[in-house]
C-alpha cells in the first residue's frame, strides 16, 4: 500500500495540472493531507462513495497519462543516472570536483 500511495503521490507532482479542481482538491485531502474518505465527503456535503469514485477515476488517469507520457519513470531513471555518476566520482581532482557541482545542480533542479 506504501508503494502505491508513493507512486500516486509522484503522479499527482508530475499530472496535477491535467487534473480538474475538484480532482485536485480531493485527492490533495486524501493522499496528502491523509484524510479519509468519509472526512472529505462530510467537508463537503457529498457521499462518501462519489469521493471514492472520483479518487479512483483520478489514479486511473494519472497511471494513464503516465503511460503516455512516461515523465515519472524518466523521471527515476535520471535519478538512477546521477546514483551511478555518484558512485563513479572517486578522485579528488578538478574534473571530478566540476562533475560533483553538476550532478548537485541536477539534484536540484528535479
Amino acid at each position: 500500500m506504501l508503494a502505491k500511495t508513493t507512486r500516486i503521490n509522484f503522479l499527482f507532482d508530475f499530472y496535477q495540472s491535467l487534473l480538474t479542481d475538484k480532482q485536485r482538491l480531493y485527492m490533495q485531502l486524501y493522499y496528502l493531507e491523509d484524510l479519509s474518505l468519509g472526512e472529505i465527503a462530510g467537508e463537503y456535503g457529498v457521499s462518501r462513495q462519489a469521493v471514492y469514485d472520483n479518487v479512483r477515476r483520478t489514479e486511473a488517469m494519472l497511471e494513464d497519462y503516465e503511460t503516455k507520457l512516461n515523465l515519472f519513470s524518466k523521471f527515476q531513471q535520471r535519478l538512477e543516472i546521477v546514483d551511478r555518476l555518484e558512485q563513479l566520482i572517486t578522485d579528488t581532482d578538478e574534473q571530478s570536483t566540476t562533475i560533483r557541482e553538476l550532478l548537485v545542480e541536477l539534484k536540484d533542479h528535479e
